[in-house]
């Protein structure tokens, strides 16, 4: 079963935050490094991160329906900015030098702490040596262009799709198919890795590309409700082609 869906195989692309690094836990300590040197008015660092997550769950979903979008693409620091100016104002503080202040510690904790999952260099050095290898990625794109030259990625790939720079990102059919131009690659040659499955999986199997779902337990983000688990896949919708908890895994699914 595993050679009829790889073995045509000729092009792999990869999502990046949370396949390849871990944005997440990254975020999470970002965040609670800000609070504990920066603390919120009367809050201690776990009610300050509460009320963050809660300022995220009410603004963020509405990015890409608004004015915010443009702004978004392009830096990652004006939205980052507004999100703490949101967090603030939960709390009865109006002081957007604040919030700015916020923004920039966070952004340079959470930069700090990003790190490649285990073995992913060695994973990636091996797949590339026998597919040409893209990848894909959500985002603003001084962030996401940060990320890739922080994490030494840039050589590895031949085709680098970032929303920021496009324009548009997962789960819009329009980067699978630019993607597709790219690789010369019929759909069904090409396998997309990735670790959510509303964002990469879905759509890579829409586009009819081989999908492998990257599951891990960490998978939850730092705006979630506490209770939150990772993301799981919708009652009735398509398998992944296949499912892995560690990356070093896709070596023996593509030998």
């Amino acid at each position: 079963m595993e050679i009829e869906r790889f073995g045509r195989v000729r092009a792999v692309f990869f999502d990046l935050d949370d396949t390849l690094c871990g944005y997440w836990d990254a975020a999470k300590t970002g965040l609670r490094r800000t609070f504990e040197a920066m603390p919120l008015p009367g809050l201690g660092t776990e009610q300050a991160l509460l009320e963050w997550a809660a300022a995220f769950r009410e603004f963020c979903p509405t990015i890409k329906r608004s004015d915010w979008y443009a702004l978004y693409l392009e830096k990652g620091r004006t939205t980052r900015a507004e999100l703490m100016r949101r967090t603030l104002l939960r709390v009865g503080l109006d002081d957007p030098a604040r919030a700015e202040e916020l923004a920039d510690r966070y952004g340079a904790e959470r930069r700090a702490a990003l790190a490649l999952f285990p073995g992913t260099l060695d994973v990636l050095r091996e797949v590339g040596a026998r597919h040409p290898m893209g990848l894909i990625t959500n985002g603003p794109a001084d962030v996401q262009r940060e990320e890739i030259r922080d994490l030494g990625l840039e050589p590895l790939f031949q085709w680098i799709l970032i929303e920021g720079e496009l324009g548009y990102g997962k789960p819009d059919p329009r980067v699978f198919r630019l993607a597709e131009r790219l690789s010369g690659c019929a759909p069904e040659e090409i396998l997309f890795v990735g670790n959510s499955y509303r964002h990469d999986v879905r759509p890579a199997q829409a586009a009819g590309w081989r999908t492998v779902w990257v599951r891990r337990p960490s998978d939850v983000p730092p705006s979630a409700d506490p209770s939150a688990k990772p993301e799981g896949k919708p009652e009735g919708a398509p398998d992944a082609d296949a499912e892995i908890g560690d990356l070093r895994e896709l070596l023996t699914l593509l030998a």
